[in-house]
């Protein structure tokens, strides 16, 4: 519906059409200085994944931050963009209080760590910002930011905790809290369905409904799949 909006840390129904894999691979950062901007973020511990030129006028670097999938590119000739217009790029860390003793051993000039007045996300810019981390330690609300020399802004946000419904590089989520509290919810629907199903293999049924949930459906479509699945294991059988 217009105007509808999705309720916060919920993970939204994913359309079928979507559920072909396109995963981010690069940004394109605008720089004004190759080199420069290569020392910048070798210096962090970015991996070097390359770096050629096909003439002066056409030069690409790509780097590699610890642990991303996600790389980044910039270069001469690989982007029209505004050198230091690109903003807000997110890199997710476990402690930010380490990162930014790291990145600032480094030389980097890093913030405060912040919470926003608003909630969970934070404005632009520096509107909203609260010195400290959040004062209820929830996963998603602390950040702090950093630029490159050219400007393009950076937030770490701390994720101690991932949400149910998130899919990771592995394809199941590898946090220890979040990964209790999906088989307790996993449980629980399990129960539901046990209630009045005929005998069956629970292990089918707890797989399919982790992987469905792991690929963003909402805990009712993630149990009739689950239904689906056990349905068709004893059909087989």
């Amino acid at each position: 519906m217009p105007g509808q909006r999705e309720q916060p840390g919920r993970a939204s129904k994913t359309p079928s059409a979507t559920m072909i894999e396109t995963k981010l691979e690069v940004v394109v950062l605008p720089v004004s200085d190759v080199d420069r901007a290569r020392d910048f973020y070798v210096r962090l511990g970015w991996r070097l994944d390359a770096d050629f030129a096909t003439g002066e006028d056409f030069r690409v670097v790509q780097l590699t931050p610890p642990g991303s999938l996600c790389s980044i590119i910039f270069g001469k000739g690989v982007t029209s963009g505004v050198p230091g217009s690109v903003q807000d790029l997110m890199l997710i860390v476990e402690d930010i209080e380490a990162v930014r003793a790291e990145l600032i051993g480094h030389g980097v000039n890093v913030s405060e760590a912040f919470h926003d007045e608003g909630g969970v996300f934070h404005h632009a810019g520096t509107k909203g910002r609260v010195s400290g981390p959040d004062p209820k330690g929830r996963s998603y609300c602390t950040w702090a930011s950093f630029s490159d020399p050219d400007g393009n802004g950076w937030m770490l946000q701390e994720i101690k905790t991932r949400l149910p419904g998130r899919v990771t590089d592995k394809g199941l989520t590898t946090d220890v809290a979040a990964l209790s509290e999906l088989l307790r919810e996993t449980e629980e629907h399990h129960g539901a369905y046990e209630a009045s199903a005929p005998k069956h293999p629970w292990s089918a049924w707890y797989a399919a409904y982790i992987v469905a949930r792991e690929n963003g459906k909402s805990p009712e479509e993630a149990a009739k799949d689950a239904a689906l699945h056990v349905e068709r294991v004893r059909g087989a059988g």
